[in-house]
């Protein structure tokens, strides 16, 4: 375990061209993430997601810092075809991966090899591990690291999250549209009872009178 441990200084090449001195950036929390190679599939979306989440990892006060075995070239051209935002640093001889546990023994494909282990630290301002995640899934990386800093710092992870698109609000089921009540029945208007022929009562009168 890592935790609460003091962070030895350390000094690796950085893409920038200048040298990066651990010591130089106390007071800011460091994320540092140890991954295998530029431009591999795994590589390729994790570096990607934390340049992605840069905004975020700013708003924390914190710098993000890849790390591999690659050289400057390979660094400088993994950066420009993904267009990263992330600093990409040197660990040539493994010295750093190392020290927190990011190279050594792996199953690969079920075979046991030797290599980088897809790891992070994550450094408080004071210089201390304030948290180590051992063994990392390139895919959503990012934002667990994000999640943990903004929890450390006390604001919680959901309310540090980075702002994304609202959802429209659920449009609101369309009231039943008020029945008109049915137009009241005219009462039926009793029939009239069918007037009898005036001709056939005359005729009866008349036979009638005749006897």
């Amino acid at each position: 375990m890592l935790e609460n441990l003091p962070v030895p200084d350390f000094s690796v090449p950085g893409t920038s061209g200048k040298t990066f001195r651990l010591s130089e950036h106390k007071g800011r929390a460091l994320v540092i993430y140890f991954y295998p190679k530029d431009d591999t599939p795994g590589c390729t979306v994790e570096a990607c997601e934390f340049t992605a989440a840069l905004p975020a990892f700013h708003g924390l006060d914190a710098e993000v810092f890849g790390c591999s075995a690659d050289g400057a070239a390979a660094h400088t051209k993994f950066v420009a075809k993904y267009k990263l935002g992330i600093k990409l640093l040197t660990d040539a001889d493994r010295s750093v991966m190392k020290t927190y546990g990011a190279f050594g023994s792996k199953l690969m494909y079920g075979k046991k090899v030797e290599g980088v282990i897809r790891s992070t630290v994550l450094i408080a301002p004071d210089g201390t591990v304030a948290h180590h995640w051992a063994t990392v899934k390139a895919a959503g990386h990012a934002e667990q690291v994000r999640s943990k800093l903004a929890e450390l710092q006390g604001g919680g992870g959901a309310a540090a999250a980075p702002a994304k698109a609202a959802k429209k609000p659920a449009a609101k089921p369309a009231k039943a549209a008020a029945k008109k009540p049915a137009a009241a029945k005219k009462p039926a208007t009793a029939k009239k009872p069918a007037a009898k022929p005036v001709a056939k009562k005359a005729a009866k009168k008349a036979k009638t009178a005749k006897k």
